[in-house]
């Protein structure tokens, strides 16, 4: 069982408290409100999702996470995000549930071990990351019994996450699957700069440039932690139209600080 890291300080500890903090997001005014029915479209083949506090960015992720469940719920969750802790592989998965406050969450076992055969399964190499463990209380909240398969991207070159999103579309074939990118955009830098250069990274985004993406991430010197893990999301969900759902910034969420902003935004990448 992998336990939680960052519960009590990205998100509350405990149950009820928890949902509620998650129904706030919905709710408030920066968010989408509440889920509705849940659909039978499944038109959604991957997604971008912020991962600060719920606090920073919980209103943006629920933008994506209304739209998954008003599409139509998978039966497999990939969720790839950036090593914050410096993970000794290129990438690793995690084949044991992950524990959050809502109880486990389990690994869709077959998409798991068809992935093991690619990259190293080591549970303890995701002990202290986050990026991977705040998208789950949201995933268990729209979906009262998910799987998950948990990636963690160290290596974010353009090469490494075409090798990546490929081998996640070839083992998750004959499933229905999303694959998640978790990802913060610009990391503390004044408000107007961040709005210019994030515009530009989700305009390739949404465009379906990879390459321009990671262009703009070197002329721009862009501190977009998970770039790597998007790409690899956009190569594993070959999509045919991308959506930017959301985006705002901690200012947004949290009010000014001296220190900057982080951008955040949510997109939906159809089939």
């Amino acid at each position: 069982m992998r336990m939680p890291a960052v519960a009590g300080r990205f998100y509350p500890a405990n149950e009820v408290p928890l949902r509620k903090a998650i129904e706030d997001c919905f709710m408030h005014p920066l968010g989408p409100g509440l889920p509705g029915r849940e659909g039978d479209s499944r038109k959604i083949s991957g997604a971008v999702a912020p991962h600060a506090g719920y606090m920073a960015s919980g209103m943006n992720a629920a933008h994506i996470y209304k739209e998954i469940k008003e599409d139509g719920l998978p039966e497999a969750y990939v969720i790839i995000g950036p090593d914050h802790h410096g993970v000794p592989y290129s990438a690793v998965m995690c084949s044991e549930p992950y524990l959050t406050p809502f109880g486990p969450c389990r690994v869709h076992e077959e998409i798991a071990e068809r992935l093991s055969k690619f990259v190293p399964d080591d549970p303890d190499a995701h002990f202290y990351e986050h990026s991977v463990e705040v998208q789950i209380p949201f995933i268990q909240y729209i979906d009262s019994d998910p799987r998950i398969v948990p990636v963690i991207m160290r290596n974010q070159d353009q090469r490494s996450a075409e090798k990546l999103g490929r081998i996640i579309k070839e083992v998750c074939g004959g499933f229905d699957a999303i694959v998640i990118a978790s990802s913060d955009l610009s990391h503390y830098i004044p408000k107007k700069e961040a709005s210019s250069v994030d515009a530009e990274f989700l305009n390739r985004l949404t465009d379906g440039d990879i390459g321009g993406m990671y262009d703009a991430v070197i002329r721009r010197r862009m501190s977009v932690c998970g770039y790597g893990p998007i790409a690899a999301a956009m190569y594993a969900a070959s999509s045919s139209k991308a959506e930017l759902l959301k985006y705002s910034d901690s200012q947004d969420s949290l009010g000014p600080s001296g220190s900057g902003v982080v951008g955040y935004a949510s997109v939906a990448l159809f089939k």
